[in-house]
């Protein structure tokens, strides 16, 4: 298979779809499979660096330093705040004052380029063969830098309140005005958090059913997730013996966040490490195939 160094963004207009489960476990997933891999987190939260374990990263402390404004918006070498995660994956982390980041490279020079020029673009192919944005929920500068610095998305979904406004508002607020300026390619939507029945009327059924027939979206939804027409038929024949789609819910993968790991750092034996497997090859292919 021929693959190229890729940078991939992770995100949704809305928080709680397990974006940052996703990014992390992808970014694990691509290091373990290519030798290294960097994630960097550019949610103002930090969820993903708290949960790591980078808490002096994250807070300013008394001097108040701030490595994301540092190299956003100072444009110093990224090299020198960059953190080991595990084996072959590292993370550039989020900081408590990413908000007055954003503020300010609405006001720079080229301030939508400046993480793709000054991060992804110096890194991608000569330290790392993979990056992957963990992005904000909310649009702005930091969504628009990801998006031009990776050219490439994954969409996470959890069968909840609010997915298709979610799903809805990421297609035109933020891909289709997005590819008015550059080109933007949609790599994967991904289910997870999954753990209803399908062949009764569950929202897990809801949101398969949404994403596996809509014509102009199927298409991004990975096999681990994807249920045809005739699985359709079989699922409501009562005569469905296939895998249950999606990334299904697991202990070990809410445990492996608590522990502040990803999951194949916590169980390499957890089932849905395949999924996430799967994943990875899309990002490395840089396209679903059926």
């Amino acid at each position: 298979m021929q693959t190229e160094p890729r940078a991939v963004s992770v995100g949704i207009l809305k928080g709680g779809f397990a974006k940052t489960t996703t990014a992390l476990n992808l970014g694990r997933e691509l290091a373990h499979r290519n030798g290294r891999a960097l994630v960097v987190d550019l949610d103002d939260n930090g969820h993903m660096t708290l949960n790591l374990g980078f808490e002096d990263e994250y807070n300013a402390g008394e001097d108040g330093d701030n490595h994301a404004e540092a190299v956003l918006i100072d444009r110093e070498d990224p090299r020198e705040y960059i953190v080991n995660v595990t084996e072959g994956l590292d993370l550039f982390p989020a900081h408590e004052n990413l908000e007055s980041v954003q503020s300010a490279l609405k006001e720079a020079t080229m301030g939508t380029t400046r993480l793709k020029e000054d991060l992804v673009d110096p890194l991608l192919g000569e330290e790392y063969d993979y990056v992957v944005v963990d992005c904000p929920a909310n649009r702005g500068k930091l969504n628009d830098n990801a998006m031009y610095a990776t050219g490439n998305l994954v969409i996470p979904l959890r069968p909840e309140n609010g997915y298709e406004t979610g799903l809805t508002n990421t297609l035109n607020r933020l891909v289709k005005e997005a590819r008015e300026y550059f080109e933007l390619d949609i790599l994967a939507i991904v289910p997870s958090d999954l753990r209803k029945r399908i062949d009764q009327q569950t929202r897990d059924r809801e949101l398969l059913r949404e994403i596996t027939t809509r014509d102009a979206i199927d298409h991004l939804v990975p096999n681990f997730a994807y249920l045809s027409a005739d699985d359709w038929d079989a699922i409501d024949d009562g005569d469905y013996d296939g895998d249950l789609p999606g990334i299904r819910y697991r202990a070990a993968i809410d445990e492996a966040h608590q522990e502040g790991v990803p999951l194949r750092d916590f169980d390499d034996e957890c089932d849905q490490l395949d999924a996430y497997d799967e994943l990875a090859r899309v990002v490395e292919r840089g396209e679903v195939v059926r």
